[in-house]
């Protein structure tokens, strides 16, 4: 009998603890985090602007639709989403509007960035997006980067739309590539005005004031960048679709919450 309940001693902790685990339940996915309140939705703000979200979609440099990306739409600060609203008051009376390719980017995005870049296997986009740039040097050349001024939410990526504007094509995945730096009219079509290239190129004619952007083309950026400028936004030099509002209210945060709209939620 001694020997039978010394047996039984020595079950009942094993046992309690597999009791106290079952009784645990499964392990709870970890929630998203929340934006703050100063993001807002810019469709909230000004539903006149444009929303072409590339990186939800397969065509963009990478190939495939971005993580973090779970809605087509453009997340801001609203001290950036009222400034961009005061450009497209401008715009609009002279007969053109804004379009965004991106706004807040997750920081998770930017990862997926990362490791894109460092398989070198992986150039199914090339044809389009790089031609001229060889995969080893996109971040020797400034081109892909750890952290990004989008992942703060006063940064963006647009350009202008003629009025009335006209509908964009969607990309076909494996369709035949056209360099990025192509004349307008043979690289892939995009309802804006004429910039010398396409967005994301991945080349030093998409500096915005690089010498050989002359004529309509160069009027295209420069009335971009003026009617951006006189605003309080900052357009980085070698993209001329690139813009950040100044004072940024979050200059030194890399958020990470997906663009979707759960993600204002509470606001």
């Amino acid at each position: 009998m001694l020997k039978c309940a010394a047996a039984l001693r020595a079950l009942a902790l094993p046992l309690a603890a597999l009791m106290a685990v079952a009784s645990s339940g499964p392990a709870q996915a970890k929630p998203d985090p929340q934006a703050p309140r100063e993001f807002v939705a810019l469709s909230e703000v000004d539903p006149t602007i444009l929303q072409e979200i590339r990186y939800i979609t397969p065509h963009n440099f990478t190939g495939d639709p971005v993580d973090g990306y779970r809605r087509a739409m453009c997340i801001l600060t609203r001290p950036a989403a009222k400034a961009l609203h005061q450009a497209q008051t401008r715009l609009l009376k002279r007969g053109y509007t804004l379009k965004v390719y991106d706004c807040y980017r997750p920081q998770r995005a930017v990862d997926q960035f990362v490791t894109w870049a460092k398989d070198l296997d992986d150039q199914r986009m090339k044809g389009e997006f790089y031609p001229h740039v060889d995969k080893t040097r996109l971040f020797e050349d400034g081109y892909i980067a750890e952290k990004s001024g989008h992942s703060r939410g006063s940064t963006m990526d647009l350009t202008i739309v003629k009025l009335p504007a006209k509908p964009t094509r969607p990309y076909e995945p494996g369709e035949e590539l056209t360099p990025c730096y192509a004349p307008r009219q043979e690289r892939f079509p995009d309802n804006s005005v004429d910039m010398g290239t396409g967005y994301d190129c991945f080349d030093t004619l998409a500096h915005t004031m690089d010498p050989r952007i002359t004529g309509v083309r160069r009027a295209n950026r420069m009335l971009l960048k003026n009617t951006m400028e006189k605003l309080g936004f900052v357009n980085l030099a070698e993209e001329w679709w690139h813009y950040t509002y100044q004072p940024e209210p979050f200059p030194d945060t890399y958020f990470d919450f997906p663009v979707a709209r759960r993600s204002l939620t509470g606001h």
